[in-house]
């Protein structure tokens, strides 16, 4: 063979070889990328993103977040499975589980194993059913991967799971070895069979919740709204309407009832006397769960990004006061942010969480008086050093939806 012919071989070789890959099935680990991560979504008209840095510089500090998450947290779990490490002791719980699909499905394009990792926690989530329906999600499993107190579900991993399962399908199709658009559906109607008391249309807090004051509670921070209308979308099912209203009228009710002055909600809700409430003490978790702590600190982040995403602003009056008053806590300064308060904006925490401050950046972005603040709000998350899981995690997707990367069914 010529010399000069070669490199045109090679050249000729190499290009099949990339037609090959192009048209393998969307279930292998090379189906197109239909949504690669930087997306650069255009949000809500008014809504503001952080304006001190170019966007290339927040690309890449959700790239180093992204990096630094999977190498902490995404493990193996056997053959062909992945879970998230939930503690030191190697546990995982669904809540996890649903993080991991989710950062995944959306960092794919920049991740190149992105789609292996999605259905190896696919795989997982299908192997730890719960007891009360096949197609939700058992919520823990020790370090050998076996279920651990009560295989039941819990909401805010069910609901991640198979939203997730919407942004797979539109990331790689569903013509593969997996079906994610009917694996969505699936999970998507179990929710609504057994996540949804369907008398109140309120968010349960898992598929066991279905007696006594546990059948009409619900948990602020699973209140994903835009999860809700996609699911609506996706199975053309009405009644999803239902629980977005009456999710927004809840909203509603605790901020001008309890929180008009700071617009902070409960970690967890009853119905008592015809009207939702913050829990008393140790409703179900400890003597806080009545106030603003560990778990409705991702309500900025949660109702926030719906917002963004469609411009409905039923929560839009709580959003800006929350976004007034944490300001003025904390003097303007992120680092002022401490992990709890009473709803009536009394401090009882004491350690600067990014599960905390990473979240009122997202709720900052919802008008241009917020801009300062926001700034300040980016610089700290992306600047912050590895905390556990739960913080990181928070911290990866408040820096999706701050720097415009977040997208939705």
């Amino acid at each position: 063979m010529r010399k000069d012919v070669q490199p045109v071989f090679v050249w000729r070789t190499l290009m099949l070889l990339c037609l090959a890959l192009i048209v393998l099935p969307a279930g292998s680990a090379f189906a197109a990328v239909n949504k690669p991560f930087p997306q650069h979504t255009t949000y809500t008209s008014g809504s503001i993103k952080p304006n001190h840095v170019t966007q290339a510089t927040m690309d890449n500090s959700v790239k180093t977040k992204w990096n630094a998450w999977k190498a902490a947290y995404l493990k193996p779990a056997g053959t062909g499975k992945y879970y998230v490490k939930y503690n030191s002791a190697g546990e995982t719980v669904s809540e996890a589980h649903g993080y991991g699909m989710l950062s995944t499905v959306l960092m794919a394009g920049y991740e190149a194993n992105a789609q292996t990792y999605f259905d190896g926690l696919y795989s997982y989530y299908t192997a730890h059913p719960s007891a009360n329906n096949p197609y939700l999600m058992a919520w823990k499993q020790n370090s050998s991967f076996q279920n651990v107190e009560g295989d039941n579900s819990a909401t805010d991993g069910d609901m991640d799971i198979a939203f997730s399962l919407l942004l797979a399908h539109k990331q790689w199709g569903s013509s593969g070895s997996v079906n994610y658009l009917q694996a969505a559906q699936n999970i998507i109607n179990a929710i609504m069979e057994d996540d949804i008391n369907q008398t109140q249309w309120t968010l349960r807090l898992g598929d066991w919740a279905t007696s006594g004051s546990y059948n009409t509670a619900t948990r602020p921070s699973d209140f994903m709204l835009n999860h809700l209308k996609a699911f609506r979308s996706a199975t053309g099912d009405a009644r999803w309407d239902n629980v977005v209203n009456k999710t927004y009228t809840i909203i509603n009710s605790l901020y001008n009832g309890y929180s008009s002055s700071t617009g902070l909600l409960p970690d967890f809700v009853v119905y008592s006397g015809g009207a939702y409430k913050p829990a008393p003490a140790d409703f179900l978790e400890d003597p806080n769960d009545g106030h603003y702590n560990y778990n409705s600190c991702r309500t900025p982040w949660r109702i926030t990004t719906d917002y963004l995403l469609t411009g409905d602003n039923r929560a839009l009056s709580q959003l800006n006061q929350l976004n007034s008053w944490i300001a003025a806590k904390a003097g303007n300064s992120p680092g002022n942010i401490k992990d709890g308060y009473k709803l009536n904006g009394t401090l009882f925490g004491s350690y600067n969480s990014g599960a905390f401050y990473a979240p009122f950046g997202v709720s900052a972005m919802t008008s241009s008086s917020n801009q300062s603040w926001l700034n300040s709000l980016w610089s700290h998350t992306a600047s912050s050093p590895q905390e556990d899981y739960y913080e990181d995690s928070i911290k990866l997707f408040s820096m999706i939806v701050m720097s415009g990367n977040w997208w939705t069914y």
